[in-house]
């Protein structure tokens, strides 16, 4: 009802891990999984002192709750597998996540596969495209982009994509911690590194190239410009992520 794209991200993962201790041949009664719906059992989010969802909390069965048995989701992430870790540190028991099967990213796969390899049978009189260096260059630095990014750690931690403050409702798109950040802050990152890659290309180009020396001198001056800009905010994440960083430039 609250479109809210992150709790019901949160809620798949949580199922997983539930189910997959559920249907575990580890089954015991010793750990209970239960889930909360915010509009359904207002009461219970009241008595518990919270204003914000999604939240995992581990309620041991001797004594009050602690601090470490309040999930720390900014810096974690809500896949199962974090949150079976935590399950571990907090109760000693072990769970093996076992996802359904998602024939999504093979059918995807093969889609690709099948396009690439038309494509190279209409063209297999002339198959010099696999030989032209810029083709590779290309690749390689999408591919080098996308890693440096951190679309990888997204891959393995599952972070939510931002984070709405409950009481101000401001949206914030880097996370203030070095230790963990957020999807759309990789897609910033890599965007910033795009444009200062693409304006140390126009520096080469405007030293090497033989078009006249106005073009030349617009490559120049866009190929500056661009990796002064993007370099600073760039610098500037950095700053806020590693407090007591002491080099700025530019943007402080």
């Amino acid at each position: 009802q609250r479109q809210c794209g992150v709790c019901r991200q949160a809620d798949e993962e949580f199922q997983v891990l539930a189910n997959s201790w559920r249907y575990s041949s580890a089954f015991t009664n010793k750990i209970f999984f239960a889930s909360v719906d915010f509009d359904e059992g207002s009461d219970v989010f009241q008595m518990l002192n919270m204003n914000s969802a999604p939240t995992f909390l581990h309620f041991p069965h001797k004594g009050k709750p602690r601090r470490a048995d309040t999930y720390e989701l900014q810096v974690r992430g809500f896949s199962a597998e974090q949150l079976a870790r935590w399950v571990a540190d907090r109760t000693d028991v072990q769970i093996r996540v076992i996802r359904p099967p998602n024939y999504a990213g093979p059918l995807l796969l093969g889609f690709l596969l099948a396009v690439i390899g038309g494509l190279a049978y209409l063209r297999r009189n002339n198959l010099e495209f696999l030989f032209n260096k810029n083709v590779w260059a290309f690749s390689a630095l999408c591919f080098t982009l996308i890693m440096t990014s951190g679309q990888m750690w997204n891959h393995i931690r599952g972070p939510p994509y931002a984070h709405k403050n409950p009481s101000s409702g401001q949206v914030s798109y880097i996370h203030g911690s070095s230790q963990a950040q957020f999807v759309a802050e990789t897609h910033i990152v890599l965007l910033f590194n795009g444009a200062i890659t693409l304006g140390i290309i126009l520096l080469c180009e405007a030293a090497t190239s033989d078009v006249d020396i106005g073009k030349r001198k617009i490559m120049c001056i866009a190929g500056i410009c661009l990796v002064m800009l993007f370099f600073s905010w760039l610098l500037s994440i950095f700053r806020a992520k590693y407090h007591g960083y002491p080099y700025s430039f530019l943007i402080s």
